[in-house]
């Protein structure tokens, strides 16, 4: 699974930095490094709306506060799949 959260300016400014931390930290937690690759990219197009993280080419847009929600929905469910 491809995890590519965007690193542009405006994302930086919204918590960027954090997503990525939090995400590493979450990956590694659950022991799923082998099957989820984290990228970060710059400007994914949708600066507007918080920090856009794309999951196998699904734009969400995220703040750092619901990280470990979108991480249990979006990778650790369809990793279950």
């Amino acid at each position: 699974m491809r995890v590519t959260i965007c690193i542009g300016s405006a994302c930086h400014l919204k918590g960027s930095r954090e997503i990525i931390e939090q995400l590493q930290t979450l990956v590694k937690e659950h022991g799923v490094s082998d099957r989820v690759e984290l990228n970060g990219s710059f400007c994914s197009g949708n600066c507007v709306n918080g920090v856009c993280v794309t999951v196998d080419d699904v734009l969400h847009s995220l703040k750092p506060e619901g990280i470990k929600d979108f991480f249990e929905r979006e990778i650790l469910r369809r990793l279950a799949a």
